[in-house]
């Protein structure tokens, strides 16, 4: 990430609702308009340029961006009508083992059927919603095909990827990460000053 893009990362998006009226009043606007929009909708651009452009979303033929809604909490199950013990009803604490952000990749691919999920971010939520934006390419477009920085999508073992947990959220949810904890980069830094304090 570039450093303008860290610094819309960290000072603009993640302290948007520290002391910016403006700002706040913005988000609860556009809040109220996804609220009344359907649960899967397409967009004309991401509403996090930098972030998206992070997940290796181009501007470009072929790239789709696309906002979904998720309720929040456990899973609704009626109450069953024939008497047993509260322990017994099945009822609460019903959550799934995907996670939210998974899930809403899995509601945009079935929207979106031609395409191919290739990653997604938060973006914004309420009381009763999550909102992710999911980044989807067309592997069947031209530009994609041409494009070697993006055309490995085109592979058939990509297939229907993000049902398969192949994306960065499913591979998350199925402990593939490639360091658990602190970064990489954190874990050298400590260890260089670790080691200059031994050498005093």
């Amino acid at each position: 990430m570039t450093v303008a893009g860290r610094y819309a990362e960290k000072l603009i998006w993640r302290k948007r609702g520290e002391g910016e009226e403006d700002l706040i009043r913005l988000w609860k606007d556009r809040l109220i308009q996804w609220r009344r929009e359907p649960a899967v909708i397409r967009l004309g651009k991401p509403t996090r340029i930098d972030r998206a452009r992070s997940l290796g979303y181009k501007a470009k033929q072929g790239f789709v961006v696309v906002r979904v809604r998720i309720r929040k909490g456990g899973r609704r199950k009626s109450r069953p009508k024939s008497g047993r013990k509260p322990a017994g009803l099945g009822i609460l604490k019903l959550t799934p083992s995907k996670s939210i952000r998974q899930i809403a990749e899995e509601r945009a691919a079935r929207k979106f059927s031609n395409l191919e999920v290739l990653n997604s971010y938060y973006v914004a939520e309420d009381g009763k919603h999550y909102w992710y934006e999911i980044i989807l390419v067309d592997p069947h477009h031209p530009v994609v095909k041409s494009d070697p920085r993006i055309n490995w999508i085109l592979n058939p073992a990509n297939k229907r990827r993000v049902f398969r947990g192949l994306t960065s959220a499913g591979k998350k949810s199925r402990g593939l990460r490639a360091y658990r904890g602190l970064p990489t980069i954190v874990k050298r830094f400590k260890r260089k000053r670790r080691l200059a304090r031994l050498r005093v």
